[in-house]
Formats: structure tokens, sequence, C-alpha cells
């Protein structure tokens, strides 16, 4: 069975947008394609009559810093990501994020844009991008404009962006600063396709032992990836200490919304699981805050 008749790769934004035009919704952009060609073959997303790629765009596969922001092109894999060692310092929670995703062949070729655009509430890197406070570019017939992370969602799997239309050019964090670090957890079935059980991440900045501002963000909890309100103002203005996250643990479990799901866990076992990770994930957050000094865990695993 044919997924797909066409196959475009564009070098030019305008380029791009031109061929969406031209199929007039029958087209789909793709990064490194490995959500949506899946999608395809096993029968949750019906065949298209063209696929256009990103990697040929014009600087879509550079990682930048500008005006304290990192900015990662839509085209960069999530191995040129994780091996960058400005991410690994200034973003350590989303190297640590992204390079948990499926095995090396598919962080060889699949995206963090792919992963954002996908809009699954436990997207990895998408958990560990939203902790950062990263923003998204959308290149459409309007030109081209920066989003909030917490903008482009609408549901599972449903992205504010039609990708038939518009795609992500661009991502973009602005970069841990001194006294400020992050970290990323999650716990999943060692077996199959390892789907992550909950994921966690977080960003801390401190004035001593006081937390001056925190984001966490948890997935899956709740139809889009959460951002924790109410835990993050629990914890501003307190001081950094285990006893502090271990009360700030339970504040994001009552506030996440943690289904039972048979492919993932019981309710329950997620609910502990956030009381049990989310204190080593700030804990680890704000020991690079105070260090200076962000090794990131886990990659590959």
């Amino acid at each position: 069975m044919a997924y797909w008749t066409h196959y475009h790769s564009p070098q030019t934004i305008e380029e791009t947008l031109d061929v969406l035009t031209r199929y007039e919704g029958r087209a789909r952009m793709i990064g490194g394609g490995t959500d949506l060609i899946l999608d395809m073959q096993q029968g949750h997303h019906p065949p298209v009559e063209a696929l256009v790629e990103l990697a040929r765009i014009d600087g879509l596969k550079d990682i930048t810093e500008e005006d304290g922001f990192l900015i990662i092109g839509g085209a960069v894999p999530h191995t040129q990501l994780v091996q960058d060692a400005r991410v690994a310092r200034y973003g350590t929670c989303l190297v640590e994020s992204c390079g948990v995703i499926g095995g090396p062949q598919v962080r060889n070729v699949g995206t963090l844009a792919g992963n954002v655009a996908h809009a699954l509430p436990a997207g990895d890197g998408t958990i560990g991008l939203l902790a950062l406070g990263g923003d998204v570019e959308i290149a459409d017939a309007d030109g081209l404009r920066w989003v909030p992370m917490a903008e482009m969602f609408l549901g599972p799997g449903r992205s504010a962006i039609d990708s038939t239309k518009a795609f992500i050019s661009r991502l973009r964090f602005p970069k841990t600063g001194e006294h400020e670090g992050s970290a990323f957890r999650r716990v999943m079935r060692p077996q199959g396709v390892a789907l992550p059980m909950i994921s966690m991440a977080g960003r801390i900045r401190l004035t001593g032992e006081t937390v001056e501002s925190v984001r966490i963000s948890i997935g899956p909890a709740g139809p889009t990836p959460f951002l924790a309100e109410k835990t993050m103002a629990f914890l501003a203005g307190k001081k950094s200490s285990d006893a502090v996250f271990a009360e700030a643990a339970s504040v994001a479990s009552k506030e996440a919304s943690l289904r039972t799901s048979k492919h993932r866990a019981s309710s329950e076992y997620r609910h502990e699981m956030i009381r049990v990770q989310l204190p080593k994930v700030l804990a680890k957050a704000a020991e690079r805050a105070r260090t200076g000094k962000a090794a990131p865990e886990g990659v590959g695993l």
C-alpha cells in the first residue's frame, strides 16, 4: 500500500509554503517522519498525496544563540540536539528528555519540532521544552511568528498548527543563567515500546537558598502537556530543601489530572511516582543552579 504519492524537499520557507498551498490540504509536513509514517502504517492516519520535508531548508538544521535564547531549527534531529554542548549547558533538561526518545535510529532522524507538532501530552522533548519556557516559531502564509509553547496544544494529538498549511520553522528557550538549573526524569516500562508512565521536568532559579522562580512540566497529566502552576506558586519564595520539594511534589500530585491506562499504569501508581520522582527532579535542578555544573544524565537509556 502506498502511503503517499509525491515527496518534496524544498530549500526555502517560501517554496515550502507554496508547495503546501498547491496541494490544498492534501500534503503533510514532516521533520523525520517517525510519528506520521508510523501512524499511517498502523492505520491511525489516512494516506496523503504528498509529504514535504524540512531537512533541506536553509538554516533549519542549525542551533544558534540570539538575545539570550538558544534557537533550534525545525529540522534539527534529536541526536544533534543531544550532542550540542550549548544545549547541555543552558537547557540540560531538554537534552535529558530528547536523549531518551526511541532508540538511536529514531533520534538520528526524529526532530524536536516533530515531537511538539505531534502534540502528545507525554512527548518527552515537549515536556523538557515546556519546563524551560520555550517558544515555537510558526511559518505560514502570514509570515513568521513566535508563539508560547503553552498555546500549541488543543488536545491529545491535536496541535494548534494546521500541518497542511503551516509548520514549525524554529524553537527557542531562554538560556539558564547564573544560579539556574534544570532537570528531567521519566518513569517507563522497560519492555516493548517503553511508553512513559509519567515524565517531569523542572527549571529553578535560586537566590541564595531561596527559590526565586520555578517552572514544572508533567506528562501525561491531562489532555495536553501540563504546566504545574499551583506547584510553581507554592515553591516560589520558599527555601530550597528536600522537605520543601517533598511538599511541592504532594501539591503537584493533587494538581495533576492522571487516569488509569492499560498501556501505562494505574492512576494511583502514577500519582505516587510524582510524589517520589519530582523531589529528585527539583533537587537536581537546584544542585545544578548552585554549582553551575550541568552534565546531562540518563541520555540514551
